[in-house]
């Protein structure tokens, strides 16, 4: 009997993950093998409020991710593994992670799941390559700008040269009337 509130236990774990997993942007996989409490509370501060770093055991994550529809993650639940449920900007997550990891070799980037699909630790690192959101739209609008700019002087070019027809009109109407 004791047995029954160790399996609810697991069972209520499991329905956590798997709603994380379900709901997460990206999930990272790593190995926090020789880490101390400080270095992976100094982790959580870094990741910042847009991800969430824990630890769960593999058996209750690999169950987790195979009733949340997610596959190719069996082979990365070995050893001490910890996950990074990101809920914001992916490629800022991934460059904590990789510049931590740099920092403190004990953490191991394994793989992780991106738009529902399993990726290899090579994969992560380049979302950590991608520049972040905010800089993408913001040269994405500065090209838009540049563009807008480049369509309005075209569009005011034939009424300027126009003008400048007129005038010269004008101008050489004024001197054949001096003349005569």
């Amino acid at each position: 009997m004791a047995d029954k509130p160790v399996r609810a236990d697991k069972a209520t774990a499991v329905a956590e993950l798997t709603d994380r997993f379900r709901t997460a942007d990206a999930t990272v996989l790593t190995e926090y093998r020789g880490l101390t409490v400080a270095q992976l509370t100094k982790l959580r501060r870094t990741l910042g409020k847009t991800a969430s770093y824990s630890v769960a055991k593999n058996t209750l994550a690999k169950r987790a991710a195979a009733e949340a529809g997610i596959s190719g993650l069996d082979e990365l639940f070995t050893g001490p593994t910890a996950l990074t449920f990101v809920s914001g900007d992916v490629v800022e997550a991934a460059k904590g992670l990789r510049e931590f990891a740099k920092a403190n070799p004990h953490l191991v980037i394994k793989g992780g799941v991106f738009e529902g699909k399993a990726i290899s630790a090579a994969e992560v690192n380049k979302l950590a390559d991608l520049e972040s959101r905010e800089v993408l739209l913001a040269k994405l609008a500065g090209a838009m700008k540049a563009n807008l700019s480049k369509a309005a002087a075209l569009f005011q070019a034939p009424l300027t040269k126009t003008a400048r027809l007129a005038a010269a009109l004008q101008e050489k109407r004024e001197q054949e009337s001096t003349a005569a």
